[in-house]
């Protein structure tokens, strides 16, 4: 019996400088990646560095038409859906709020429109920010009631909503992003795990187990992402995303990505067979080390960082015989059509 596989995959703009298309794909080719998601990107090398969900059509095809030179495929669109106030209350942030519809109209449309035309299946979002400072319990109906008509509007372009757990939103941990997917009751809705999303929290990596575990029944695929906890962090239950500074590799933090990662072994033949059924290609962990910092909209690694954590994650698969494909000569001989 072959040992249980992943899907690799990253967030280019975190290893390239510049943000180029270019730069973005000869990283991610020359680590050895197949699959990336993307983000921030400059097609043309102008210097214009533009949202994915922000590209024109003639954009989408240039970046299409890089993804066959380059052998590279897409694992999901890295939106922003969800990032936006839940209810239009003044709660002290700068975070906006928009109508349904303009939101439907606008950037729920764009994400899926970029999505079909990078051949995309999945894409990744959020679960909606709830008033500052109160119990995120207390909205989870909310924001199933305002996900929903997002993830139908998906499902109808044939596409995976993916949820991802993230800090002072709704779903800022496992149990939360369960209970919303409980709630949700959509087929086609998934959920993320983030070790790193979870540890900045200041939760120990048991704490990460846990969480994750909360979430196992509807999770889809994981970020890779870690953080040493700050011992002098008088914690407030809030993160403050722009003083983030203590990411690591995914072996030395404390997320507990070995034990996660030794619990989805496990598991992985059914998530791989209900990813599949969806129409991924299986189950991917992505990578979004964040080595170099990282805020609320994104995260910077450098080509030098992303290396360093894709090396970092493969000596923790095969410590763990979790398999996975970089590529190899066979893959350059195909490409040649040796």
């Amino acid at each position: 019996m072959s040992a249980p596989a992943i899907i690799l995959s990253a967030f280019a703009d975190e290893a390239a400088n510049t943000k180029t298309a270019v730069e973005q794909l000869s990283a991610m080719s020359a680590i050895g990646l197949q699959y990336y998601s993307p983000r921030f990107v400059d097609v043309s090398g102008s210097g214009k560095v533009k949202h994915v969900t922000e590209l024109d059509s003639d954009e989408l095809k240039n970046l299409a038409k890089l993804h066959a030179t380059y052998g590279m495929k897409v694992t999901s669109i890295g939106s922003r859906l969800g990032k936006v106030k839940l209810l239009d209350v003044d709660d002290g942030t700068h975070n906006k709020f928009v109508p349904d519809a303009t939101y439907h109209a606008g950037d729920v449309a764009a994400t899926i429109r970029s999505a079909t035309a990078l051949d995309a299946k999945l894409i990744r979002g959020f679960s909606f920010y709830h008033p500052r400072g109160e119990d995120p319990a207390k909205y989870v109906q909310q924001a199933a009631d305002r996900l929903g008509p997002i993830v139908d509007l998906c499902a109808q372009a044939g596409l995976v909503y993916g949820l991802e757990v993230e800090a002072n939103l709704v779903g800022q941990n496992g149990r939360m992003l369960a209970a919303l997917a409980t709630a949700i009751g959509r087929d086609n809705l998934v959920c993320i795990f983030d070790g790193g999303n979870i540890s900045s929290q200041n939760l120990s990596p048991l704490d990460c187990l846990a969480e994750y575990r909360a979430m196992r029944d509807s999770f889809g695929w994981m970020h890779i992402k870690d953080y040493r906890v700050d011992q002098s962090l008088v914690w407030t239950g809030v993160v403050d995303e722009e003083r983030l500074k203590n990411f690591v590799p995914c072996d030395i933090g404390d997320s507990g990505h070995e034990l996660i990662l030794r619990d989805l072994r496990d598991h992985l033949p059914a998530i791989d067979a209900k990813m599949k059924k969806l129409g991924a290609p299986g189950v991917f962990l992505e990578l979004e080390p964040h080595l170099k910092g990282g805020g609320q909209f994104g995260g910077f690694s450098g080509p030098d960082g992303m290396g360093v954590a894709v090396r970092s994650l493969c000596r923790l698969l095969d410590y763990l015989q979790i398999g996975y494909k970089l590529r190899d000569f066979d893959d350059i001989r195909t490409a040649r059509g040796f």
